[in-house]
């Protein structure tokens, strides 16, 4: 293949598992990743959620830095609006000193919680996320050790320095974090298991292209793979994206319609919560390559990550082992 393939694993609770549990299917999961031929993995930020597990990527992604040997393991993101730029560089330098080389730094604009959970972590302080912008680029300045002679903090630098520096990705769902991935000379992937606007995505990727057109694009999809095309269409036909709709203009994709409902009121705006069918692309897995294939062709995509809301666990693990790259590659060689 001519893009590379990747994992987003969001550590989905199920009825009647431990935490404990949860949490170990996610390193099974990394682990089975990297021998699938997979080239990164990366777990999300979500608060106060009883539906997934993934509520501190930099603590799991230490964890399963230790518990693989290759693979690239990152943050698919770290909500920057809540915490000190200074010590998210220094968390990752510590990371990519002790495994130079395999450390992703995605970096999220959206809050990851209902407006509860926000306050709690920004308790004593408060961030509108109005300044996401100018942390974005002090956090890199911090990891590049250039931070200008002329700001504030000049001296200050984010130890320990690693040998090889973590690689810094933004996730979005729109031209304008596009554009701002592009302005800072880093990574950018676009979340169309959020925005299936394809319309969007071109824009975007168009974007991302004009500005930075030696950068690195990816495009996280929501997929569903099976033997057959039958069964991967029963497996999707479940699945629903539920969005809540504030009186300020601002819209946000939740994981249940409760939850949708919680930040409403939470939110203390007026608000519409709406569900719509989800846009996944499923079926075996050449149908799945076929369709992946075409979006590399059309929007210039340089690598896909997964996610693959399945709520059964083999048929979840069976999904990503079936468009696995060495599974593909084993296609492809007896074809």
């Amino acid at each position: 293949m001519v893009y590379k393939l990747g994992i987003l694993d969001q550590s989905p609770v199920v009825e009647g598992i431990s935490n404990y549990d949860t949490l170990q299917k996610t390193v099974d999961l990394a682990q089975k990743a990297e021998e699938w031929g997979y080239e990164r993995f990366w777990v999300s930020e979500h608060h106060n959620s009883d539906t997934v597990a993934g509520s501190s990527p930099e603590v799991l992604v230490s964890y399963l830095l230790a518990k693989t040997k290759s693979i690239r393991v990152g943050s698919g993101g770290v909500m920057l609006q809540h915490y000190s730029p200074y010590k998210v560089a220094e968390n990752f330098n510590v990371l990519s000193t002790l495994e130079p080389g395999r450390v992703d730094l995605g970096i999220g604009k959206a809050p990851g919680g209902l407006p509860l959970s926000t306050k709690a972590l920004q308790y004593g302080t408060t961030n509108t996320g109005e300044d996401f912008e100018g942390r974005l680029a002090f956090l890199q300045q911090l990891l590049h050790n250039n931070v200008p002679e002329t700001h504030e903090l000049a001296s200050v630098q984010a130890t320990p320095i690693p040998p090889v520096k973590p690689e810094t990705y933004l996730l979005g769902a729109s031209p304008n974090s596009a554009k701002l991935a592009a302005n800072l000379g880093i990574s950018f992937a676009f979340a169309r298991f959020i925005n299936s606007d394809n319309d969007i995505l071109k824009e975007a990727a168009n974007t991302y292209r004009e500005i930075y057109p030696n950068g690195t694009f990816i495009v996280s999809v929501t997929v569903i793979t099976a033997p057959t095309e039958e069964e991967a269409k029963k497996l999707a036909s479940n699945q629903k994206i539920i969005k809540v709709h504030l009186a300020s203009g601002r819209t946000l994709t939740l994981q249940t319609i409760e939850q949708a409902e919680k930040f409403g009121k939470e939110s203390g705006e007026a608000y519409e919560v709406k569900q719509y069918d989800a846009n996944i692309i499923y079926g075996t897995p050449e149908q799945v390559k076929e369709v992946l294939d075409e979006f590399h062709q059309v929007y210039g995509v340089d690598e896909f990550i997964l996610h693959t809301p399945i709520p059964n666990p083999k048929e979840r693990l069976r999904s990503f082992e079936l468009l696995s790259p060495k599974n593909l590659l084993k296609q492809a060689i007896h074809a």
